[in-house]
């Protein structure tokens, strides 16, 4: 499955919010670590301030705050704010009214099912857990050449 790149610095600012929870961290200071423009971050986290996942600080040293319960919120509940996770049947051609593509299509639905499934399952907290055990740098090791999956925690 492949994100957008709100939906992975959104994920990201949850955990780095929620990680120095009694701290509060400008976009800049978000963006600087994952390489996002301000501007970018800017704007998701306009998001997930809407949704109630973050709450803006105004004032000197202000910021932004994790505003949900990171046992409570899900990488489901990130995601669905900026992907479209549901099941749609998508007509693309003739080949599609076959029943080889009736079959493929039901396949597609049950991997998108399996896909929210799990995301509705790992909680950030969760997440936290992942980053924390031993060895959480190579994680994602096989990575796509040129690609850095790999997750970082400060």
């Amino acid at each position: 499955m492949r994100l957008q790149i709100s939906t992975r610095l959104a994920i990201f600012a949850a955990l780095e919010l929620t990680a120095r929870e009694n701290h509060q961290l400008s976009v800049a200071d978000i963006g600087k670590k994952y390489g996002a423009s301000s501007h970018h971050l800017a704007k998701v986290m306009h998001v997930m301030g809407r949704a109630g996942l973050v709450r803006a600080v105004r004032g000197a040293g202000g910021g932004y705050r994790f505003a949900g319960n990171p046992r409570r919120t899900t990488l489901l509940d990130v995601v669905q704010l900026f992907e479209d996770v549901s099941s749609v049947e998508k007509d693309i051609g003739t080949a599609d009214a076959t029943p080889e593509g009736h079959a493929l299509q039901a396949i597609l639905n049950e991997i998108d099912a399996i896909s929210r499934a799990t995301l509705g399952s790992v909680t950030i907290a969760t997440m936290h857990k992942l980053l924390d055990r031993p060895g959480a740098s190579r994680l994602c090791s096989k990575s796509a050449p040129g690609r850095d999956r790999t997750l970082r925690r400060a």
